[in-house]
């Protein structure tokens, strides 16, 4: 099993950035792809972007429209979200997920897999 903790969520201004960590720590072969759900309320958990950490193999939601980028630092064994251009509609918690394999992480359901506690993103107007 792998934990996972994150941080980095806030408020900010519509427009604005914000960067999210996730910090890995256990069975390393369990965290070959990372990502990252969020959760508006009210709605179901959707995948935001993921990444293969030994290819840095990308995949991202078309929502994000290349203004996310997820990246690792493998020397921390953390995993980013620069999120830019943020509107109203991307508040939502945001969730740090682990798997070994990019396809399986993709269909991670809550409960399911490893996941971390969450950080909460505001985007105000």
């Amino acid at each position: 099993q792998v934990q996972l903790v994150e941080s980095g969520g806030g408020l900010v201004q519509a427009g604005g950035s914000l960067r999210l960590s996730c910090v890995a720590s256990g069975r390393t072969l369990s965290s070959a792809a990372m990502g990252w759900f969020r959760q508006a309320p009210g709605k179901e958990r959707e995948i935001v972007a993921a990444i293969v950490r030994r290819s840095s193999t990308t995949y991202y939601a078309g929502f994000v429209k290349g203004r996310f980028t997820i990246s690792t630092d493998e020397a921390k064994n953390t995993a980013y979200l620069q999120m830019n251009s943020l509107q109203p509609e991307d508040t939502a918690g945001y969730y740090c997920a682990a798997n070994s394999f990019m396809a399986a992480l993709k269909l991670m359901t809550p409960g399911s897999g490893s996941w971390g506690q969450g950080t909460q993103v505001t985007v105000s107007t």
